[in-house]
């Protein structure tokens, strides 16, 4: 497979190094607004799914820049929540919003929750779009509970709180982590689309000539 360029709409140096692993096996460069020399625009997240979001971004980024793009919206839903906080986890806590105080948010939302039922799922769904109008999408959900107070060490988004198998993703290595993420079974769901794609392409190829 020929080498490639695609753009990634994130600023984000884990998602960026996550795709990159998975993208690097197809002949494939991931790379940044940055690395090409431009700015993406800002978009305005204003869909209802994450599927949704991250599709208006990478339309996005791939009508602005050229290239094929891939872009990802996650976050968390809790049972006793009715799913929130959703496709607003970011911006659970409000303007200013930091992972601290999203975190210390959700905790209060649960205080009178118990832990059986303190169910709850991370989500990740991603977009691929191409400059010819193309677009492929892949998702992954991991179930898991949330915790009465945070630990590990690194503090990223809500992996602090989010129990999978007694333990938090916040304590678990990156390799174990991008075995039963919500982002890894995305990727890895992206990937084999990816190859379908590029066979099913070839072969038309052939077809036509």
């Amino acid at each position: 497979m020929k080498d490639n360029i695609f753009i990634i709409a994130t600023h984000n140096p884990k998602k960026l190094a996550e795709l990159s692993r998975i993208l690097a096996p197809l002949g494939i460069r991931a790379v940044t607004d940055r690395e090409l020399g431009i700015t993406l625009p800002e978009v305005e997240e204003t869909g209802e799914t994450f599927l949704e979001n991250a599709r208006l971004k990478a339309r996005s980024a791939c009508q602005f820049s050229g290239y094929p793009a891939i872009a990802d919206d996650s976050g968390l839903m809790v049972d006793a929540l009715d799913g929130a906080p959703g496709v607003r986890s970011a911006r659970y806590s409000g303007e200013g919003a930091t992972d601290e105080k999203n975190n210390q948010k959700l905790l209060q939302a649960l205080q009178q929750v118990p832990e059986g039922q303190r169910g709850a799922q991370f989500v990740c769904a991603i977009c691929c779009v191409f400059p010819n109008g193309d677009e492929l999408t892949a998702e992954g959900i991991c179930r898991g509970r949330i915790g009465f107070e945070p630990k590990g060490s690194g503090g990223f988004g809500y992996d602090p709180l989010f129990l999978y198998n007694g333990v938090s993703f916040d304590q678990l290595s990156p390799e174990q982590k991008d075995a039963v993420s919500h982002r890894g079974k995305a990727l890895k769901a992206l990937q084999q689309a990816l190859i379908t794609y590029y066979q099913e392409s070839e072969g038309t190829k052939h077809a036509d000539q």
